[in-house]
Parts: structure tokens; C-alpha cells; sequence
């Protein structure tokens, strides 16, 4: 509906243009009044060009009303304030929604396709061990991103970017090590700042069904305590040099064990991608060697202490940053840097990165880079994700990959389910801080928000199967006198109906899918309003199935909403 009078008004402020009567730009933008009996949508396109016409603003905008043609979406035009633009829809115009809805089906709210692609990159969490609460936010609010800009007409590829080339892989596959030898009763020190958790333990056991005691190797003398991070470096090249080309195995035994939990952990929570790229396919085609070279050739590489560093600072960072090591080993900057400069290359119009908030200082020097590389930084747009808090019986539970006290998205989902999990995650601004609270999430009240809105659509069924029991019949929708629909809640309904499609549209443009959340649980409120208020079975046709062909509209409203969200729409509670 807004787009309907918003095309009215501008195809209006276009023929006074025409004739000279108008000065100013003609894509006007219309909002919802704040205050009752304000009107369902106002424009302050008077007051803005009134100034430059040196005209009073009430009577430009007394003039672009008397332009406005008759429609039947608009029940009139009222001139408010200084000279503000209040819209009033018709009953008409809101009872037309209905089958339009009901003619769409499960395409309603999706928008024409705008030609534009987009890559995805979300969760990409590192394959040392199992998805935390954590990550579970990221991949419900990547996944619900991905789905609702796919509604509104983006060209959207979903990416996992597979760590599989650095330091922790390596630390992995010593703690893996460890606990192989420790199976084999081999004298052993685990190292101090491996991987604790029992999935660690998973891996061993099937490494030693799998190759025997071939990577049984006596333990090296460990560098002093003190220096951990040199100690664990120590022992992994110690290692390498011990197996040989048998440490691609120990190193493929935890990456491969980790990667195939993780994809099946997210394709369980409904999250599924169009690609998983490997680190290792950067290191080895020479990208990464490539863009270094590039940046040395602009004169954005100099070396220091034995390091090469780009000049981050040229580009807006705090301060510069190594890209290889004094050990000639590139940094993860370094792959990120080729990481993403060959996202540009493949020809995306936008480039969307979701990370987590502990990454915000990353920012500059991935944009730096870009910009240094020539390629255009505003077309990479990083949104963070704050890790979500989880609190079950009041407690705080505590979250630590290394240590291995964290609770797991698989163990969050078991407890609540998929629903209510991608729901609770989308509810806030993905920046915010979130406690999740378990006891709500299980509830089955109105307040659980996931509760509420799925009871809406299954109310709805439970309507149509008492019909079906009654031996009531419905007839085509099409033949409905939906000009009985007269009651408030109807018209409440209709008009939250409408905004459906706005609202798939303002929230992809600002990458925020809890607008849609925020929608549904308004949506259910009026629907169980209307419930609660209205009779639906026992008052005689026509107007029986007016008030059918509504509920028709609503569920398939919330059903296409809740899709959005990766949230199913049950029939029953």
C-alpha cells in the first residue's frame, strides 16, 4: 500500500513539475504517523520544497492535493501542521490486500528481482572444535539475512571461509597427538594451551583405529613453561619433523573430524551454503603470494625487525601490520587480505561479512587493504554479531573452545529446539548484547515470542479443521464478500497485513532481520485479538467466509514470515 500512494503522489508532484508548478525532487518518501488520527501515511514533500519555491508550505501542499487524482486507495487527504500530507487509506484498499495474499501464496512479500549478487560469508568459525552459543547467533542471523534479502529480489550466495592453513590447526592436531599418545599409554605432556574438550578425545580414538600406533613418536623436551606460545611452537615443528609426511594425516584426522561436525551441526539448524573455501587453496594456487606482490609493486609493503608490514596506516588504521612473519610464514591478515581481494574479483556487487564483535578493530585493515589494492571498500560491508549470553536456572554458563567448558549450539537446540533458538537470535540488532534465556525459550506462554507467533498460525489451522469436522464447506476465496469485514480487528488485521511486504524491504535494506521478528509478534497480536473479540464458525455465510478467507490471508502471512526466520509454521501446539 505504501508503494501504491507513494507512485500516486510522485506520478502527481511529476505532472505539476511538468507544468512548472513544482520544483524539487519527486521520489518522495512517505512515513507512518506516530500520533493517532494522523492518518496511515504522511509526506512532508510541501515543507521541503517549499522553501526554494519561496512558497508557504500549507498552501503547496493545499495545491498538491487538489493534483492528487480519485483512487480507490485513498479515502481522502487531510493537510496537518505546517504542512504535512496525511494519507487515509480506504477500507477498500485495506480489504484488497487479502487477495492479493491469497493469490501470491508463498511469493507474497517477495520483491522483483533487482539484478544485484550478493556473497555471503558467515559463521566461518575455525574447525578446532564443536559450534558454541556463539556461533549459533551468527549462523541464525547470516542465514535469516540471506533468506530475506533473497525476498527482496537480491541474488544472494551463501560462503563458509575454512581456516584449515594456520596456527590453531596445528595445535589441534598436537592435542590430538597427545591424547593419541596417552591412548597408547606413551609418557606425554599435553600442551598448555591445547584443546581439552572430550571431542578432542573423539578424534584420537578414531586416529588410532584408523592408523595403528604408525604416529607413536617419543615426546621432545619441552622449552621452559614461561614462554608457552613458544613452547607449543616448538613441539609442533618438533612434530612435523618427527612424522614427516605423516603429519597430514594427524592434521587432516582433526580438520576433517571438525569441518564434517560443524557442516552437519549447521545443516541441522537449517543453515546450508553454496560454497566452503579453504584457506589452504589460497596458500596453495599462490593468491596469497600474489597479493603481497601486488601491494609491494603499490609501495605498501616495507620490512621491519625481520617482518614484512603493510601500511595500514596509510589507509586509516591505528597502526601497521605484519603480513609475514620473521619466520617468512604469512599471517592470518595476509590470507585474509587475498581472501577477500578475490571475493572483488569474482564480480559481487555487494560483499556482506558477518563476524563477531570481538573482530571490530579488524575492520580498518581489511578495508585498508582493499582501498590499497584499488578496489572499492564501500562495496564490503562487515556487520557485527554480539555473542549471545546463556543463562539456564539462573546461572551464567561459561563458554571456552580451548578449555572445553562451553556449551554447544547442538546441545542448546537439543534442549530448546531449532524454532526457538533461530527465533530468540534474531529477536535484537545483531550488534546488541543478548541473554538467552532457556526458561522462556521452552515456556509455552505468550510470552515466548517463537511460542506466540507459531500458536497464531496453528490457532488458524484449528479453526479450518473444526470447520472440516462441523462439515462446514469454504468456499473459493475469490467469492468472499470481504466488504463485510467491517469490525476493528479486521481492519487492524488488513492493515498490519499490508505493511508485509515494507516490511521485507526496509528490513533488507538495513540488513536487519529481527524487523521481521518485531512484525510477526505484532501480526499475532492482532490475529489473536481478532480470536478472542470475533466468532469465525458459528455466524451464518456470507460473512463466515469473509472472516475465513481473512484468517487464510494471516496464515499465510505469518507461515511466509516465519520462512524468512528459518522458523517452521506448525499446525498444531
Amino acid at each position: 500500500m505504501k508503494r501504491k500512494i507513494a507512485s500516486l503522489l510522485k506520478d502527481t508532484l511529476d505532472t505539476l513539475s511538468a507544468k512548472g508548478e513544482f520544483q524539487g525532487s519527486t521520489d518522495v518518501e512517505l512515513t507512518r504517523p506516530r500520533q493517532e488520527g494522523h492518518g496511515d501515511f504522511a509526506a512532508n514533500v510541501a515543507l521541503t520544497a517549499a522553501k526554494a519555491m519561496k512558497r508557504a508550505p500549507r498552501a503547496l501542499a493545499e495545491q498538491i492535493r487538489a493534483a492528487m487524482p480519485k483512487s480507490r486507495f485513498i479515502d481522502r487527504i487531510e493537510i496537518a501542521g505546517p504542512g504535512f500530507l496525511n494519507f487515509f487509506v480506504s477500507a477498500d484498499a485495506w480489504r484488497g490486500v487479502v487477495p492479493e495474499i491469497l493469490g501470491q501464496g508463498d511469493t507474497y512479500g517477495y520483491l522483483p528481482a533487482n539484478g544485484e549478487r550478493v556473497l555471503l560469508e558467515f559463521v566461518s568459525a575455525n574447525p578446532n572444535g564443536p559450534l558454541h552459543v556463539g556461533h549459533g547467533r551468527g549462523a541464525a542471523y547470516g542465514d535469516s539475512l540471506a533468506r530475506l534479502m533473497t525476498s527482496a529480489g537480491y541474488s544472494v550466495e551463501r560462503e563458509y571461509y575454512v581456516n584449515d592453513a594456520g596456527r590453531q590447526m596445528d595445535i589441534l592436531a598436537l592435542s590430538v597427538w597427545a591424547r593419541y599418545m596417552q591412548a597408547y599409554g606413551e609418557p606425554v605432556v599435553f600442551p598448555a594451551n591445547g584443546y581439552r574438550g572430550e571431542y578432542v578425545l573423539g578424534i584420537a580414538q578414531h586416529l588410532k583405529e584408523g592408523v595403528g600406533d604408525s604416529l607413536v613418536r617419543p615426546d621432545k623436551v619441552l622449552p621452559p613453561d614461561d614462554d608457552i606460545e613458544a613452547a607449543t611452537d616448538a613441539r609442533i615443528a618438533y612434530l612435523k619433523t618427527a612424522l614427516g609426511p605423516l603429519y597430514d594425516s594427524l592434521h587432516g584426522a582433526g580438520l576433517e573430524a571438525m569441518l564434517a561436525d560443524i557442516r552437519k551441526d549447521l545443516e541441522e539448524f537449517g543453515v546450508h551454503y553454496d560454497r566452503w573455501y579453504s584457506e589452504r587453496s589460497l596458500v596453495e594456487s599462490g593468491a596469497i603470494a600474489r597479493t603481497l606482490a601486488l601491494l609491494e609493486a603499490h609501495g605498501d609493503l616495507y620490512e621491519k625487525d625481520g617482518a614484512r608490514w603493510f601500511r595500514a596506516t596509510r589507509y586509516g588504521d591505528e597502526k601497521d601490520r605484519v603480513v609475514v612473519r620473521e619466520n617468512a610464514v604469512p599471517t592470518y591478515f595476509a590470507s585474509d587480505i587475498a581472501y577477500h581481494f578475490e571475493k572483488y574479483e569474482r564480480g559481487y556487487d555487494h560483499l556482506i561479512n558477518i563476524w563477531g564483535a570481538d573482530h571490530h578493530g579488524y575492520i580498518p585493515r581489511v578495508k585498508g587493504a582493499m582501498a590499497a589494492l584499488g578496489r572499492d571498500p564501500a562495496r564490503l560491508q562487515i556487520l557485527l554479531v554480539q555473542f549471545a549470553i546463556l543463562y539456564r536456572g539462573g546461572q551464567r554458563a561459561q563458554m571456552s573452545t580451548r578449555s572445553g567448558d562451553f556449551v554447544t549450539l547442538r546441545e542448546l537446540r537439543e534442549e530448546v529446539g531449532n524454532d526457538a533458538a533461530r527465533f530468540f537470535y534474531v529477536l535484537r540488532k545483531s550488534e546488541q548484547h543478548m541473554d538467552f534465556d532457556l526458561d522462556l525459550a521452552k515456556s509455552r506462554s505468550n510470552e515466548n515470542p517463537v511460542f506466540y507467533v507459531q500458536y497464531a498460525h496453528a490457532r488458524i489451522v484449528s479453526v479450518f479443521r473444526q470447520m472440516q469436522e462441523r462439515g462446514l464447506a469454504m468456499a473459493e476465496p475469490g467469492a468472499s464478500d470481504l466488504g463485510l469485514l467491517v469490525a476493528d480487528e479486521e481492519l487492524a488485521l488488513m492493515r498490519a497485513l499490508s505493511q508485509y511486504d515494507e516490511v521485507i524491504a526496509e528490513a533488507a535494506a538495513a540488513r536487519e532481520p529481527h524487523q521481521v521478528a518485531y512484525y510477526l509478534r505484532e501480526l499475532a497480536s492482532h490475529l489473536h485479538a481478532y480470536y478472542n473479540a470475533q466468532a469465525f464458525l458459528s455466524v451464518e455465510d456470507p460473512l463466515r467466509q469473509a472472516r475465513l478467507t481473512l484468517l487464510l490471508a494471516v496464515r499465510q502471512v505469518l507461515a511466509n514470515g516465519l520462512t524468512v526466520l528459518g522458523v517452521s509454521a506448525p499446525e498444531a501446539m
